[in-house]
């Protein structure tokens, strides 16, 4: 049986860029809580070695929201091909997941 939480991971180029998906996710009760911070990547794009700084934006979220979560992001992002991963929960604190699950009432 799947877990009804996930964590959707996500890179962006950008601090605003971060902040903008991070703020519109919460405001429109896709997810509860959105950590962004700043990372070193180095990857493989068209045959070349690039290495970039970003930021990693880590959604949490009930499962039923994740194909949204998606769907946002593949709409607005700024990058051809996106990271976006969903990541399921193994367990939580039950306090935890019921505040996600509070937070993402759709109103």
């Amino acid at each position: 049986m799947k877990n009804k939480y996930v964590q959707v991971q996500t890179t962006v180029g950008s601090e605003e860029e971060a902040f903008l998906y991070a703020s519109s996710l919460i405001k429109m009760n896709f997810a509860a809580c959105v950590h962004y911070y700043p990372i070193k990547s180095i990857y493989r794009w068209k045959g070349q070695i690039e290495k970039s700084d970003e930021f990693i934006l880590l959604i949490k979220a009930p499962l039923k929201n994740s194909n949204k979560i998606i769907e946002y992001l593949k709409l607005e992002h700024s990058y051809e091909i996106p990271e976006i991963l969903v990541l399921d929960f193994n367990g939580g604190s039950k306090e935890y997941l019921d505040w996600i699950d509070e937070e993402t009432k759709q109103k």
